[in-house]
């Protein structure tokens, strides 16, 4: 078996050398000229992305041990809450969450009926009604959460020319996610007692309201995270029961049958 194999290998060599060797003049040269143009762009990528990475200039945030982190663990549901209310409350004057409905909060950080009653608390533009004009109505759970300003231009006015960043994605759209955005954050100076005050009675440090809204943002940016986890951890078990069945199959059964000499004897 052994002798076959090197065999079939040394042919395919043999194969593969014949027709490069068979190729014209001009094409071996094209060919390895983009060879050489190919792997010297990439070692030359690979060299300007370590001195930059290795750069003073850049400046990583450091790793906080997330709760979320783990392979099988998961998000903590209670700081999802607390970190939608900092949103609510505190970043929903600058930022939008573009992406994000209010039926997605529904099991995951509120019952449905809390979520009918936040909706409710917006007035949105709908329309046309019988008549083609525009009316106002409550929010519903099928309505995105609302945004702070109309338009871009309006809200680059009101912010001395800088837009602020929509937060749906930022932990996925910033170098080291929610430990950049955590970073950032507990960087300002202590804000005054009172200014927010959590429902469930938790205290609202800078430490505490940075780490729940981050843990919000983390959510917001990837909604089947628990349910990714729970597919893998599936996937892990299934895993264990069925590899050591098709290594069974394939040493004590298979391996006999591949192994197998069949010899022709023509009758005499």
């Amino acid at each position: 078996m052994e002798t076959l194999v090197t065999s079939g290998v040394s042919c395919f060599v043999i194969q593969a050398n014949m027709s490069f060797a068979s190729l014209p003049k001009g094409r071996k040269v094209a060919l390895t000229t983009l060879g050489v143009l190919t792997t010297g762009g990439a070692g030359l990528a690979l060299m300007l992305h370590q001195s930059v990475k290795a750069s003073d200039l850049e400046l990583h945030p450091p790793s906080y041990p997330w709760s979320h982190n783990g392979m099988l663990s998961s998000l903590d549901h209670s700081s999802i809450r607390r970190g939608y209310q900092v949103y609510k409350q505190v970043c929903a004057a600058c930022h939008s969450m573009e992406y994000l409905a209010f039926r997605n909060l529904v099991g995951v950080s509120h019952t449905e009926d809390e979520v009918k009653a936040l909706a409710e608390e917006i007035e949105v533009v709908d329309g046309p009604d019988e008549s083609g004009e525009m009316f106002t109505r409550p929010g519903k759970l099928s309505d995105y959460f609302p945004k702070p300003y109309p338009n871009p231009e309006a809200a680059r006015a009101a912010n001395n020319g800088a837009l602020p960043p929509d937060l749906s994605y930022i932990v996925n759209a910033r170098h080291g996610g929610e430990d950049y955005v955590f970073s950032l954050l507990t960087g300002y100076c202590e804000p005054p007692a009172g200014v927010l005050e959590f429902d469930d009675g938790t205290p609202a440090t800078m430490s505490q309201v940075a780490k729940d809204v981050c843990t919000f943002l983390r959510w917001a940016a990837e909604p089947e995270h628990d349910q990714r986890k729970r597919m893998g951890l599936k996937l892990l078990m299934g895993s264990s029961i069925l590899i050591p069945l098709i290594y069974y199959l394939k040493r004590h059964r298979w391996s006999v049958l591949k192994s197998r000499k069949i010899a022709y004897r023509p009758p005499k």
